[in-house]
């Protein structure tokens, strides 16, 4: 007699790298056992899925869980909750935390705190800085290090590398892709004065186009120079998706749901709900970063889920904090976006799974295949839902969508052959763990 599989998912439309069609899945000792028709099979448990589709589990590789330092308005196991409930099987955090995780120190603590409480799989990002760019060879493969991140503009935390040569240093020593957050300081700095106080909606004037611009030519200037990879946060303007176009040999690209969801016309009901940095922009940046979807300069997406609670965003603007949280509605918003025609599904799997995958070489994740990790994003297309703040597991309790209705939900998320998250309950809680990488191995 056949030895029993633990879990087959039956009736299905499995979408994977050979494209979408009904097939059951198998899943044995947390990893996918046998893709097709297993009707026969023996199994422990039988979950049925027709009318239903079964992606490659998400995955989120920029997040904002504010552990250790903030976690009045997140932590790891708050951001891996909602993580878990939007359909994200895993997420690397940000290192701007306090105190900042810029060596393996900090790193090692990140990782104990998230052991044993965070719901998806998890891996951290370590902060470029002067004063560690020599260390970089080993810090950037650590076990559980994404990579190294760098902002040459000031968001929320310390972290900041403003001047080329800081930037020049950490390149010379990387060897995986390195991540930026792209906006010039010395313009930031020059343009201050143009922050109206209490007008949330001069957040972009502040921080206008050729910021980010400027910002993204000197990186791709000094990445050539240093004959590194660099990856693009958060890109906001079609300008630079114009620019990076010219440049996909050494630079890839992150769109986030709020750039290609909101306008700058939405801080006249958001308020300092919208603010984020970069901001979001007026229509035309949003319609040219859709265009860099469709044309294939948009390799990944990332939420950029930053939290802060309704009280600090509260505060006259520009008191109040730049970030919104997402990570709990990227996946519903994305499926929404391919029910209006704006992308298709094997697009958004290739944005949202195998693209996080391949640019940063993460081990058996990103494909539903034989061998490989058992994470999966089960949606109904279909299902039409309301967005509410009260569905939010962010420990900052609120959405920029509530009340935005939406076609497409999460109606199931597995890490690793565990269900964890089944019709919007937490049903096998606490078994992250750190993602393995094959640069690392």
């Amino acid at each position: 007699m056949s030895k029993a599989y633990d879990i087959v998912l039956s009736g299905g439309v499995v979408v994977n790298h050979e494209g979408e069609g009904v097939r059951d899945i198998a899943i044995g000792e947390g990893r996918i056992a046998a893709i097709g028709d297993l009707s026969r099979a023996v199994a422990v448990e039988r979950i049925y899925c027709s009318g239903l589709h079964v992606l490659p589990g998400v995955i989120d590789t920029q997040v904002h869980f504010r552990e250790p330092g903030a976690t009045h308005k997140e932590d790891l196991e708050t951001g891996s909750r909602a993580a878990v409930l939007g359909g994200v099987t895993a997420v690397f955090d940000m290192p701007n935390a306090n105190p900042s995780t810029t060596g393996a120190a900090e790193l090692a603590d990140k990782l104990a705190r998230a052991r044993g409480r965070m719901h998806c799989d998890f891996a951290f990002w370590i902060g470029g800085a002067h004063e560690n760019a020599k260390d970089i060879p080993e810090l950037e493969r650590l076990p559980g290090a994404a990579g190294i991140k760098v902002f040459m503009g000031s968001s929320t935390g310390s972290l900041l590398v403003a001047d080329d040569a800081g930037i020049a240093s950490i390149l010379a020593k990387t060897r995986r892709r390195a991540a930026f957050h792209c906006e010039d300081e010395y313009r930031l700095e020059e343009r201050k004065a143009l922050r109206i106080v209490g007008d949330p909606s001069s957040h972009p004037v502040w921080r206008d186009e050729i910021t980010a611009l400027r910002s993204t030519e000197r990186l791709l200037r000094i990445a050539r120079e240093q004959r590194a990879l660099v990856h693009v946060l958060h890109v906001s303007t079609e300008e630079e998706i114009d620019l990076l176009a010219r440049h996909k040999d050494i630079a890839s690209v992150e769109a986030t749901p709020h750039h290609l969801t909101l306008t700058s016309a939405d801080y006249a009901r958001l308020g300092a709900r919208a603010q984020m940095n970069p901001p979001v922009r007026e229509a035309r940046h949003r319609d040219g970063l859709w265009r860099g979807v469709a044309q294939g300069v948009v390799d990944i997406l990332g939420s950029d889920h930053a939290p802060h609670t309704l009280q600090e965003k509260a505060r006259p603007y520009p008191d109040s904090p730049s970030g919104m949280p997402g990570v709990q509605t990227l996946v519903p918003l994305m499926l929404d976006h391919v029910n209006a025609g704006r992308l298709t599904l094997q697009r958004l799997v290739d944005l949202t799974s195998a693209g996080p995958a391949r640019l940063f070489g993460i081990a058996r994740k990103g494909r539903i295949a034989v061998g490989y990790d058992a994470d999966l994003t089960i949606v109904d297309l279909k299902r039409r839902e309301t967005i509410r703040n009260s569905q939010i597991a962010s420990r900052c309790g609120w959405t920029p969508y509530d009340g935005l209705e939406v076609k497409g939900w999460p109606v199931g998320t597995f890490v690793r052959g565990k269900r964890v998250m089944f019709e919007g309950e937490l049903i096998t809680s606490s078994t992250g763990e750190a993602v393995r990488f094959h640069a690392a191995l």
